[in-house]
């Protein structure tokens, strides 16, 4: 019986017991499925078959097992994550990106907090908010008067009276057309966003600036900007929701820019007004945008489990009228 690397010659009744034990050694764990080609080789040198410059590679049944077992172990590592993958359906455009939004501006919000916590942020807030000012009279906006009272009238998009009056419409019109889960979800989603405004004012109590006067009254706290967040989350949640009905591409992408453009507004005519410093308006963006990034999220997985109606979709109403 032939071993495969050993010399043919070499047999059990061989007369060198060295070479006899190295073949009795040699078959019994080849009939294993274990190659040690290498071990005997390293020991006796001598036993080599002529032409061979290497050890013999290792046996095939021993590379396929070692290799099943990696790749099981891999699936049972793996294999919940790609479940809650699946179920999140994040193998879908919409929910990955709103959930990468939500990720990327909670930690554009953490660093900048850091920043303004250790006041890496006042060299750049004060030469912002000054450049906005007239040098010769730092109690006059930059401009003509007419500017400062449109400042005035686009900061009160996002004050509390214009939102909650925007708030309270659309929730009357979602409650008039059907759908009662798309009400629920604009109510938690800006509601929701007040509480985390207040909380975070109260958490940070960062002063208003004091190198300007302030051309309109403040009553709270500075970090982050409450006009600024709620306003991204009130105008994009409101904006995403009309964007989703709407069937034309143009029609959706004018809404979703219009929506943006007033946040982006709101947002600078707080730092032209001389409320906020700059940092609080970028910080207030960026956490309303994240807000409003999570409830989409959470909005698209209710949708898919039918406790939120889709775009079209309607509850058949009470009122209708008679043909």
């Amino acid at each position: 019986m032939a071993v495969p690397g050993l010399d043919p010659g070499i047999s059990p009744g061989h007369p060198d017991p060295v070479k006899r034990r190295a073949f009795l050694k040699r078959d019994h764990r080849h009939r294993a499925g274990d190659d040690v080609e290498g071990d005997i080789i390293e020991s006796l040198p001598g036993l080599r078959p002529p032409g061979m410059t290497a050890p013999v590679p290792s046996f095939a049944p021993r590379q396929m097992s070692q290799t099943f077992l990696s790749q099981k172990a891999m699936n049972t590592l793996f294999a919940p994550a790609t479940r809650l993958w699946l179920r999140l359906r994040l193998n879908e455009i919409g929910p990955l990106l709103s959930l990468s939004a939500c990720g990327f501006f909670a930690w554009a919000f953490m660093e900048l907090a850091d920043d303004v916590q250790e006041g890496e942020t006042h060299a750049i807030d004060s030469q912002l908010l000054l450049a906005l000012r007239d040098p010769q009279n730092p109690a006059n906006p930059l401009g003509p008067s007419w500017l400062e009272e449109a400042a005035r009238d686009i900061t009160g998009l996002g004050g509390y009276a214009i939102l909650t009056f925007l708030t309270l419409a659309t929730l009357a019109y979602l409650l008039m057309v059907g759908k009662r889960g798309a009400a629920l979800l604009v109510l938690v989603a800006i509601v929701g966003g007040m509480l985390i405004s207040t909380g975070l004012k109260i958490g940070f109590e960062r002063p208003r600036p004091d190198l300007v006067p302030h051309a309109a009254r403040v009553y709270t706290a500075s970090f982050p900007s409450g006009h600024a967040m709620l306003s991204a989350i009130t105008y994009l949640t409101l904006g995403a929701l009309l964007a989703r009905v709407e069937k034309s591409r143009r029609v959706s992408a004018f809404i979703m820019t219009l929506a943006i453009v007033v946040t982006l507004l709101v947002g600078i005519s707080r730092v032209y007004l001389g409320v906020h410093w700059p940092s609080d308006v970028l910080a207030g963006w960026t956490v309303g945008a994240a807000w409003a990034s999570l409830c989409w999220f959470v909005a698209l997985q209710l949708q898919r489990r039918g406790q939120i109606e889709k775009p079209g979709e309607l509850a058949p109403p009470s009122d209708v009228k008679p043909e």
